[in-house]
């Protein structure tokens, strides 16, 4: 051997002892005898590759959500075919792994998430017709319409109305958002509506909810959960989830009943004649009356319930209409509070693809909505936003969500959800709460 050779044959084993001295030092061996390092290695590509293709299954949905039609439907119902098969496929690997002996508690956690396979678990023809039955609910739900309502003729009883003549024009959103958020007192109007509206949406889901409940719950079983509800609590990751709800309703029943009692007072004074009782003095609420048609918020009979009238109106409506207030100008003053909070303004992307205004050109889930589309950038909110304080809360309580997606964007994609099912809500809810307070709408 020359003296060239030898000092490239020495440069090169130098070179390979460093490579292999590296390499050692970079695996700790505890974790490699449990096989960490290679199921660390598998997590980062699943967690990549997932991202990739939930990318075009959240494009598919978004496409299908905002433009509902049999082609966004089929588009929609193929891409979740194709990622339900890939998913299954990598949930085979992941079950592999003794994931459950691992030292690393995030590695350990990423493992669980995505051992539980969720509705793919189903077989191929059931998860199909799962999807399908979601999809189909949906359009009822979102474009159901109703026949405008006709005041009464004279010798016509309460919701006595022929409507045979007219097309049916009146959908859910806007048109029963904005009368039960009107403040009418018009409660035959009321009525039909909510019972129009309740009975033509319940009678075409109650077969499909039907068999989703079954489907969902087959689909529980064999992620080895006793049904959906199960699999659904076992997100909170506490033994004892539901008793803890109970606990935390009994504190706040009391509290309730004497909400409850005293808007049906105001709401019998309201409504109530010397020949006519439509709010009982005692027992439930009509439900068609409370503004919202679930009677989930009761903020649109507030002026008829407001303990102190002669105070200054927490209702900013009319203030919002008298300032020309827009959908768009609602938006940028929601996120004109949450940088004043030294929080992340919306992206390009947030204001060039999200919806905030129902089109006029296609039927759509105008239900709204906050999407991430688990890029560095793409975060969007679907809504049909009208000028109102209900739906300037709701513009804050969605951008709520976006801005919870720009904080965890950085995160692994199992790890891009909130804390649990139910945390996303709570962060909406509170930031609207603190939108709500009289100092902010002053």
């Amino acid at each position: 051997m020359n003296n060239e050779s030898y000092i490239m044959w020495a440069a090169v084993s130098l070179v390979a002892a460093a490579a292999v001295l590296a390499a050692v030092a970079a695996v700790n061996p505890e974790q490699d005898q449990d096989g960490e390092v290679e199921a660390r290695n598998f997590i980062e590509y699943l967690n990549r590759e997932t991202a990739r293709r939930v990318i075009k299954v959240t494009n598919a949905e978004w496409d299908y959500e905002t433009n509902l039609n049999n082609d966004t439907l089929q588009k929609k119902l193929d891409v979740a075919a194709e990622f339900a098969a890939w998913e299954k496929e990598q949930w085979r690997e992941v079950v592999k792994y003794p994931w459950e002996t691992f030292q690393d508690p995030s590695l350990r956690r990423q493992f669980k998430k995505y051992s539980i396979l969720g509705t793919a678990a189903l077989p191929e023809d059931k998860r199909a017709r799962l999807d399908k039955v979601i999809a189909e609910m949906q359009q009822i739900y979102s474009t159901t319409k109703l026949r405008p309502w006709r005041p009464q003729r004279p010798g016509e009883g309460e919701g006595e109305t022929d409507c045979s003549s007219r097309e049916e024009t009146i959908q859910l959103e806007p048109d029963l958002a904005q009368i039960f958020g009107s403040g009418t007192n018009d409660t035959c109007m009321l009525k039909y509506y909510w019972h129009g509206w309740h009975g033509a949406v319940g009678r075409s889901v109650k077969p499909l909810f039907q068999e989703y409940v079954d489907l969902s719950n087959e689909a529980a079983r064999l992620n080895n959960f006793s049904d959906t509800a199960a699999m659904w609590n076992d997100d909170f990751e506490v033994d004892d989830f539901e008793e803890q709800i109970s606990k935390l309703y009994q504190q706040i029943l009391l509290l309730y009943k004497q909400l409850h009692a005293y808007v049906r007072h105001k709401l019998n004074l309201n409504y109530n004649t010397n020949d006519r009782e439509i709010v009982e003095k005692s027992g439930p609420l009509p439900a068609h009356l409370l503004g919202n048609m679930w009677a989930q918020e009761w903020a649109s009979v507030y002026n008829m319930t407001v303990p102190y009238p002669d105070k200054v109106s927490l209702d900013v409506t009319p203030a919002l209409i008298a300032q020309n207030y827009t959908p768009m100008k609602m938006f940028k003053l929601s996120e004109e509070f949450y940088t004043s909070l030294n929080l992340s303004a919306m992206t390009d992307t947030f204001w060039e693809k999200s919806i905030i205004e129902k089109p006029k050109d296609r039927e759509l889930v105008c239900h709204a909505s906050a999407w991430d589309f688990y890029s560095d950038d793409d975060f969007r909110i679907k809504m049909c936003t009208r000028v109102t304080l209900e739906d300037l809360k709701t513009v804050h309580h969605e951008m709520g969500h976006i801005q919870y997606f720009q904080q965890y964007k950085n995160q692994p994609y199992v790890f891009r959800s909130g804390a649990n099912s139910g945390f996303h809500e709570a962060v909406g809810d509170t930031l609207a709460l603190s939108v709500s307070t009289a100092e902010h709408l002053m």
